[in-house]
């Protein structure tokens, strides 16, 4: 729980600048995740990609964030797109988080904070490293095309889906 607690402080309390626009090429990555397989941005070349950056395993806002888009899985396939929830916690916190909640898409274990910071998602304090709560809609020629800063966990899901049918309708 003391973790928790300072996890949340360093947000509040962390400087935020942001270098990544819309239009930016999407950094690149490979990240294991819960199931240790390597997962990559240029495998999904041709596919619309959701990363969404959340701070911490088995937090109530991240719980209700992950389990949101796992009730949204079905649509964000539909709409031909994968998601990734991204944060720093290890493959073992992302196993135990994905197999307690069900989760159906692939939670990616950024461990050194290099692909957060990348993403303008990274919060650092001390020795202590936390994934903002950011998202980013990817094109399938690997453009960012909509970004989220701090978003509410509550309601993200449905503007994320709101916004990839909008965003695809324009593009076909």
């Amino acid at each position: 729980m003391y973790q928790k607690i300072i996890a949340f402080m360093i947000m509040l309390i962390s400087p935020t600048s942001y270098s990544l626009n819309i239009g930016d090429a999407a950094p690149i990555f490979s990240l294991p995740n819960q199931d240790n397989i390597y997962k990559t941005l240029e495998q999904h070349r041709g596919e619309w990609v959701i990363l969404y950056f959340y701070p911490m395993d088995d937090t109530p806002g991240c719980t209700t964030e992950a389990c949101s888009f796992r009730d949204a899985t079905d649509r964000i396939i539909a709409n031909k797109a994968v998601v990734y929830g991204i944060s720093v916690d290890d493959v073992e916190s992302h196993k135990r988080f994905s197999d307690n909640y069900q989760l159906s898409f692939s939670l990616l274990s950024d461990s050194d904070g290099k692909v957060s910071e990348s993403y303008d998602s990274l919060t650092k304090f001390i020795n202590w490293k936390i994934a903002k709560r950011n998202t980013y809609i990817i094109n399938p020629k690997g453009i960012i095309v909509k970004k989220y800063i701090g978003v509410d966990p509550k309601t993200h899901v449905q503007q994320v889906l709101k916004d990839l049918m909008a965003l695809q309708t324009q593009t076909d």
